[in-house]
């Protein structure tokens, strides 16, 4: 009786030990994933983004840069990747997660060290019963080593090794980021050039205009308001030459910073723009969530906080160590290596805190709640990565339509152009036409050359949204 009692208490005791230990075994081994359902397609159509025009090949090594056909624009990304301090302080974090993640792994191993010490004091000899003051040296090796019966080693370790994929994965988020702004910032500076170039034109055809104008007036055939209309002009569009050597000296300096230089030593000089507008395919929208790196980051990080939850679970069971320790112990320095000095001893050790004040229950709550954090993490970038797609898809497909109205606008308004100085040295129009047709020419040009660099940094953007390819990813990971 008495002894099914106990073993009856004895089940009751361990059934809710038994019941801790399945639930935190469920809590690091079940599949998360983001919740968002990925879609068969995209919804802007890739094939209609570009017109006619075969999609570029995808690049070696993932250098999708050279699609461009730029040698200054390789020469700059090439200097960034080595220079470039975001990326330095990226590889730094990863060289110290995967630091952590050995210091965290070694736990699980047998740990062995020496020790020596030296004791003095009265009783230390209790099985003689000795009172006389005494001395004790001992010299040895100890030996222990944790048993991971519930995963609690295992998990941590899985955890900081995840944590460590995660930085490795932020590392190539980062050389991405950093990709895509020296190409935006190298092709807005080029389209900058060539806007110049423009304004420059038009100041240099409004210096005409105003010589013309100046002797019509000292002739009586025009007023001075026509005069002061000219130089009105003038002024203004030599105030936006300015005004764009100030964005271009602006974007100068920010590649300088990218690139790792100094500012003031840096000096991009002017140069045709023939960089190559390239067609990148969008592909599936899942191979999106396979290439991204950001996305594999956050996914990783998930994975991380879900192992830590059975870390936490699994300190409701007790820890066991095996020790052991082997050496040498004499009451004198002299006799302490001698053989019949030796001693030896083996054990093991049973940790189970009974009352701690609900610190194991908190830090359960707290791990779930890093749980909930880091998935809600994940699921909003899986819905960033395919909104960035989704927003260059559309840029490019609209800057497409925009770029062909364009192009009509500026073939008339320079028909206009021509026109209406002929009618004007012939008299038939006022001056006062003539520079409206010049405005409306120098407005649409200018606008052309803007939506042609806005193709050109929609590319870069849906390249960077893609995950830095358009190819099918080499190694397919589970993104879900």
């Amino acid at each position: 009786m008495t002894t099914n009692r106990i073993s009856s208490t004895l089940r009751g005791a361990l059934l809710p030990l038994v019941a801790a230990l399945v639930l935190a075994g469920c809590a690091s081994t079940a599949e998360l994933s983001s919740g968002v359902t990925t879609p068969v397609q995209f919804k802007e159509n890739a094939a209609t983004t570009v017109a006619a025009t075969a999609a570029a090949p995808a690049q070696a090594d993932g250098a999708w840069w050279r699609a461009f056909n730029d040698s200054t624009l390789d020469a700059l990304v090439e200097r960034a990747a080595v220079n470039n301090t975001s990326v330095q302080q990226a590889a730094a974090r990863l060289a110290e997660a995967r630091a952590i993640a050995r210091t965290v792994d070694a736990d699980r191993s047998v740990q062995v060290g020496l020790g020596a010490g030296a004791n003095r004091g009265a009783g230390l000899d209790r099985g003689n019963g000795s009172k006389t003051p005494a001395t004790l040296i001992t010299a040895g090796a100890n030996v222990s080593w944790e048993l991971d019966l519930f995963g609690r080693l295992s998990g941590a370790s899985n955890a900081a090794a995840l944590d460590a994929g995660s930085r490795e994965a932020l590392l190539r988020s980062a050389k991405l980021a950093v990709q895509a702004e020296v190409a935006q910032s190298y092709l807005a500076l080029r389209a900058l050039d060539d806007e110049r170039a423009i304004v420059r034109e038009t100041v240099e055809a409004y210096r005409g205009t105003l010589s013309l104008t100046e002797r019509r007036f000292r002739a009586g055939d025009l007023a001075e308001l026509d005069v002061a209309r000219v130089q009105t002009e003038m002024a203004s569009t030599e105030s936006d030459a300015l005004a764009l050597d100030r964005q271009r000296a602006q974007l100068e300096h920010a590649l300088a910073v990218l690139t790792g230089d100094v500012a003031s030593q840096f000096e991009l000089k002017g140069a045709d723009w023939t960089t190559t507008l390239p067609s990148i395919p969008a592909g599936l929208p899942s191979t999106v969530l396979e290439r991204r790196p950001d996305v594999a980051a956050a996914q990783r990080t998930m994975q991380a906080a879900q192992s830590r939850v059975g870390v936490a679970k699994a300190a409701w069971f007790p820890s066991i160590a095996l020790t052991g320790a082997g050496g040498y112990a004499s009451s004198d320095l002299g006799d302490l290596f001698k053989w019949s000095a030796r001693s030896w001893g083996v054990g093991a050790l049973m940790s189970l805190p009974l009352l701690d004040g609900g610190r194991r229950e908190a830090g359960v709550q707290g791990a779930s709640a890093q749980l909930d954090g880091a998935l809600a993490s994940y699921r909003e970038q899986v819905l960033v990565a395919f909104r960035e797609v989704e927003d260059q898809l559309s840029a490019l497909r609209l800057l497409e339509e925009q770029s062909a109205v364009q192009a009509r606008a500026v073939a008339s308004a320079k028909r206009a152009t021509v026109l209406s100085d002929a009618r004007y040295r012939n008299g038939y129009v006022s001056q006062l036409d003539l520079l409206d047709a010049r405005r409306s020419e120098l407005r649409n040009r200018r606008q052309a050359l803007q939506v042609k660099s806005a193709q050109y940094q929609a590319t870069v953007g849906l390249i960077r949204a893609l995950g830095g390819g358009w190819e099918a990813p080499a190694v397919v990971g589970k993104v879900s």
